[in-house]
């Protein structure tokens, strides 16, 4: 299959597929939702980073003595209810911190099936994308907790799955007080927002 080197030559108004995506060369970073291509940022921000590596070190240090894996970003996670081939694969997510206990779910190329927990950091330009598109996408697949981190606002707000919709348990902020925040999975998983968010 002819391989394609620039976005430029993709039409951005048809849907695409995971055996699309593989055969795209590009520098630019892009999601695939339901077979539409969903631009990511450049490179993200220095406190996304910070962050972000903060979150993975607490849930690497957690997760080691379980029968679970820590992915951070990029790691492809193929998401299709009905799973089948790669040309029936339409969205293709890279969470920014995302929990597989079922390791079976997990292949030479990222996962094909939905993580348990996963973590987005958003921003102002991802802010709409994580809060529907995404969050739609993990809840039709599966996901049954999913963190949004906002490094602007010292925030995480926390959904976890009921009735198969995602509930919101509630936004922690460290200027309302909340330093310690808890999985709702996995109830022994703490992290400190504060040691978080410190730059």
């Amino acid at each position: 299959m002819l391989q394609i080197t620039d976005i430029s030559q993709l039409d951005l108004k048809k849907r695409y597929s995971y055996a699309d995506y593989l055969t795209w060369v590009f520098d630019e970073r892009i999601e695939l939702i339901k077979g539409w291509i969903y631009k990511m940022s450049p490179a993200p921000k220095r406190i996304h980073q910070r962050v972000s590596l903060k979150l993975t070190i607490d849930f690497a240090k957690y997760f080691e003595s379980c029968n679970c894996q820590v992915y951070e970003a990029p790691f492809d996670v193929r998401l299709k209810k009905n799973k089948g081939s790669d040309s029936e694969v339409d969205t293709v997510v890279q969470p920014d911190i995302s929990v597989f206990c079922d390791l079976t779910k997990l292949d030479d190329r990222g996962a094909i099936d939905a993580p348990d927990l996963v973590v987005e950091i958003t921003s102002d330009s991802t802010m709409k994308k994580d809060y529907n598109e995404k969050f739609n996408i993990y809840e039709e697949n599966g996901v049954q907790e999913y963190w949004i981190v906002n490094p602007d606002s010292h925030s995480l707000e926390i959904f976890t799955k009921t009735d198969e919709k995602f509930e919101s348990i509630g936004v922690f902020n460290i200027h309302d007080g909340a330093t310690e925040v808890n999985s709702i999975m996995f109830p022994d998983l703490t992290v400190n927002l504060i040691e978080i968010f410190k730059d």
